[in-house]
C-alpha cells in the first residue's frame, strides 16, 4: 500500500459554484506516493503546491476528488491523519517569543506526548540546537529556526513528514545540513513530502512531480523531469557584460566599519569600495554579519566604529537625509499586501518626494516593462510570489536611486523567474544604479560583477567569480562559499 493517493483532486478560490469560477489552484491532481519515499512536489510560484499540502495536511477540504494518508482518508479520518503526519509550512511555522524548549513542549502537547517521551525520535537533530534552549525562536539564525521546526514537526514521531519549501531563506552550507538530516529520517522509513525551487535538492528526491497552474505535467525521477521542462527550471543563463568602471565614482566607501552587541562583533573591521552602476554580491551564511552591515549602509543602524559613506552621505550622521537617495528590498516582501499595484506604486513615490505627473508617467513604463497592465488594480496579495518579488523591486528603483539594496530579493522563487528578476537587475545596472545584493543562490553569486564572502563579522573574500574561484581552487561559486563558510568558528546563533 501507498504512503499517499490523489485521485482527481481540484481545488478552486474565490466564487463558489462551478469549477470554471475563481481561481483554479489544484485542477484534476493524480499521484501517489510509496512508503519511505523522499518525493519532490515542484513548479514555479503559484503552481499549487501549497494548496496540496494542505488538502494532504487536513488543513483544507478539496472540492473534488480524493486523497488518504496512511490509508486514512483525508475528509472522513482527519484526526487519524493528523496523528500520523508531520507539517512545516512555507512560512515561519514557530512561535518566535517562546524558547527553543518551550516551542518543543507546546507542539508536543499538541499531540498528546511530551518532550521527554518524544526525545529518541528528534535527539539526531535537537542534539545540534540543545545547547540554545533557553534562547527565544526569533532570536535563532534561518539554519536552526529550521533545525527547530523540524523538531517541532516529529516530536510525535510521525510516519508521513510533509515540508514545504523548508529551506527557503536558509544558506547553501545549512541547506546541505537539512538534507542530511531528512536523509537519515529516511533510512527511518518515514515517507517525506518535499517543495523546493532548489535544483541540487531536487535531485535528491526519488521521484517528482511537476505541478503547473494546478495540473501535474509530469512525474518521474528528478533528471528526467529537469530535463523535460528545462526552460522553467534551467532556463539559459543571462549574458552581462561586465562593468569596467576603474574609474568611475564610489557610490559606496566603507573603511574599518564595526558594529558591536556588547562584546559581541557582528561587524568585525570590514573595509570595501563598490562603484557606480556595479552588481555587487555580498555573502555569507546566516549570522555572518552581513545584514548587520546592510542595515548599517542604509542608515537603519548606526556603526560602532569605523566610516562609511553611502551616496556621498556619511552614514553615521547623514542616515536620514541617506534614505531619500536609495532603494531597499527587505528579505521580508516590503509592500502592501492590503493595497493595488498602482496604489503601492504611488504609496510609495510619493514617500520619496516624486511629483504626481511624474509618477503617473513612470508608472505606465513599469507597468509595461513588467507586463502588469492588466493587473494595475489587482491586491498585492492576490499576485505570486514571483510577481510581488519583481513589483517590490521596481518600487525600490522607481525614484531613480543611485544605489539598491536587496536582501535575498529571490528567496523562494522559481529558476525561470528568478532569471526574470535578474533582468531587471541588469537593466537597472545598465542605466548606472548601483546594486548592492545578498543571495543565498550561488548560481545568482556567478551574475555579480564582484562579491565579497563574510565569515565571522569579517570579509574573508573580495574579487570577482572568477578571479574567487581561482583563488581558492574551486569549480564554482557554491564550492568557493562552502569552503569559506565551513572555516567559521564563532556560532550564528
Amino acid at each position: 500500500m501507498n504512503a499517499i493517493e490523489v485521485d482527481n483532486v481540484s481545488k478552486s478560490y474565490g466564487k463558489t459554484g462551478t469549477s470554471a469560477s475563481g481561481t483554479k489552484a489544484l485542477d484534476g491532481v493524480c499521484f501517489s506516493v510509496g512508503k519511505g519515499e523522499m518525493f519532490g512536489l515542484i513548479g514555479p510560484d503559484g503552481a499549487g503546491k501549497t494548496s496540496m499540502f494542505r488538502i494532504l495536511c487536513t488543513l483544507l477540504l478539496p472540492d473534488e476528488g480524493s486523497a488518504s494518508v496512511d490509508g486514512f482518508d483525508i475528509v472522513r479520518q482527519t484526526k487519524e491523519i493528523r496523528r500520523r503526519v508531520g507539517y512545516m509550512p512555507g512560512k515561519f511555522s514557530l512561535y518566535q517569543d517562546l524558547t527553543v524548549q518551550e516551542n518543543l513542549e507546546f507542539f508536543a502537547t499538541l499531540f498528546g506526548t511530551s518532550l521527554a517521551e518524544g526525545y529518541d525520535s528528534i535527539k539526531a537533530i535537537y542534539s545540534q540546537i540543545e545547547r540554545f534552549k533557553g534562547r527565544k525562536a526569533g532570536a535563532l539564525s534561518g539554519g536552526m529556526k529550521q533545525k527547530l521546526a523540524l523538531c517541532c514537526a516529529l516530536i510525535h514521531s510521525p510516519s508521513v513528514l510533509f515540508l514545504d519549501e523548508p529551506t527557503t531563506g536558509v544558506d547553501p552550507v545549512s541547506r546541505k545540513e537539512f538534507w542530511d538530516m531528512l536523509a537519515l529520517l529516511k533510512e527511518r522509513g518515514i515517507t517525506i513530502v518535499v517543495s523546493t525551487p532548489y535544483l541540487d535538492e531536487v535531485r535528491r528526491c526519488h521521484r517528482v512531480a511537476f505541478l503547473d497552474h494546478g495540473r501535474i505535467r509530469g512525474i518521474d525521477k528528478p533528471e528526467i523531469i529537469l530535463s523535460r521542462f528545462a526552460d522553467i527550471f534551467n532556463p539559459p543563463g543571462i549574458s552581462h557584460g561586465r562593468k569596467e568602471a576603474a574609474e568611475d565614482e564610489n557610490v559606496i566607501e566603507v573603511e574599518h566599519l564595526v558594529k558591536a552587541f556588547g562584546t559581541f562583533r557582528a561587524v568585525d573591521d570590514i573595509t570595501f569600495s563598490v562603484k557606480r552602476g556595479e552588481i555587487f554580491g555580498f555573502l555569507g551564511a546566516n549570522g555572518a554579519g552581513k545584514t548587520t552591515a546592510m542595515h548599517m549602509l542604509t542608515g537603519l543602524n548606526q556603526p560602532t566604529g569605523g566610516t562609511g559613506k553611502v551616496a556621498g552621505f556619511d552614514i553615521q550622521t547623514q542616515h536620514e537625509e541617506l534614505k531619500k537617495h536609495i532603494g531597499y528590498m527587505s528579505q521580508k516582501f516590503s509592500l502592501y499586501e492590503d493595497l493595488t499595484v498602482a496604489e503601492n506604486i504611488s504609496l510609495f513615490a510619493g514617500i520619496y518626494g516624486m511629483r504626481k505627473t511624474d509618477i503617473g508617467r513612470k508608472m505606465k513604463e513599469v507597468l509595461k516593462r513588467l507586463n502588469f497592465e492588466e493587473h494595475r488594480d489587482d491586491l498585492v496579495a492576490s499576485l505570486p510570489l514571483g510577481w510581488k518579488q519583481k513589483l517590490a523591486f521596481s518600487v525600490a528603483i522607481f525614484h531613480e536611486p543611485r544605489v539598491v539594496f536587496l536582501d535575498e530579493p529571490t528567496g523562494g522563487v522559481d529558476p525561470a523567474t528568478r532569471r526574470q528578476f535578474w533582468e531587471l537587475i541588469y537593466d537597472a545596472a545598465a542605466r548606472g544604479i548601483t546594486v548592492f545584493v545578498t543571495t543565498h543562490y550561488m548560481d545568482e553569486a556567478e551574475y555579480c560583477d564582484r562579491i565579497s564572502i563574510m565569515v565571522d563579522g569579517k570579509i574573508r573574500a573580495l574579487g570577482t567569480p572568477d578571479e574567487l574561484k581561482r583563488s581558492f581552487r574551486q569549480p564554482d561559486m557554491d564550492h568557493v562559499f562552502t569552503h569559506l563558510a565551513r572555516q567559521a568558528t564563532r556560532s550564528s546563533d
